[in-house]
């Protein structure tokens, strides 16, 4: 069976839907290993991060196997496995990568506002925040919390209700069980580090007062975390 070209504008869940049409029909039988992520998004006419947030959900199903080092794997063809219709676009529902994308549109700007209008208390809470991330870091946790309760201090900071409401359900989004497997792969001791790093500029602009600065910083944090979670699968961390 041949695969189809999809369109741009297609959703993750769409190719993935595909791909598992084409394991049930016999074309990847259990324990066969799919194409690699980069050929799967040349025969498909899409993004490599489309590709990845598809096989993303296929593994969380229980449909396919990624194994670090050495590929991915077709685990299972029953109909217990089977992906799950999207009936509804809730956060959750949202590709980790194409969330990613949106923040680095959006939470720039967001951080520029915030160095513009935030008051001493509206830095105390971006600062506790950061601290709340340090914390997690040192009882060898992703810092997740602490780190949605950063951004929506900063969004807080911005005077615009709803740019933090957006913002809210950016932090709703990386509860998913996607976003959650994504990390399970690409979050590291050292990413943690990197993200530390990267939440003290934005909150040193922000003190600053430098609306500029600010918007870097958090396209800089921004950048580097869709990057990270880009990185190739034989690159990804070990969770042994």
């Amino acid at each position: 069976m041949p695969l189809i070209h999809v369109e741009p504008q297609r959703l993750y869940r769409q190719i993935a839907k595909q791909l598992q049409g084409l394991i049930t029909s016999g074309e990847f039988a259990v324990g066969a290993r799919l194409p690699a992520e980069r050929d799967l998004a040349v025969q498909l006419g899409v993004s490599r991060p489309s590709v990845r947030e598809a096989l993303i959900a296929l593994e969380v199903e229980g449909i396919i196997e990624v194994r670090t080092g050495s590929g991915i794997y077709v685990k299972s063809i029953s109909k217990r496995a089977q992906l799950k219709a999207a009936t509804s676009n809730t956060p959750k529902d949202w590709g980790p990568l194409e969330v990613l994308s949106a923040r680095l549109l959006v939470e720039a700007e967001v951080a520029a506002l915030a160095a513009a209008h935030a008051t001493p208390a509206d830095i105390k809470a971006i600062g506790k925040a950061l601290k709340a991330m340090h914390k997690e870091v040192r009882q060898g946790k992703p810092p997740a919390e602490g780190d949605v309760a950063f951004h929506l201090a900063v969004a807080q900071a911005s005077a615009n209700g709803v740019l933090m409401d957006t913002v809210d359900r950016y932090g709703q989004a990386r509860r998913g069980p996607l976003f959650e497997r994504l990390g399970d792969y690409f979050e590291s001791p050292a990413s943690w580090a990197a993200a530390l790093a990267e939440h003290s500029e934005v909150l040193a602009a922000i003190e600053a007062h430098d609306p500029q600065r600010a918007r870097k910083a958090m396209q800089k944090h921004l950048r580097q975390a869709h990057k990270r979670f880009s990185a190739s699968w034989r690159s990804a961390p070990s969770r042994t």
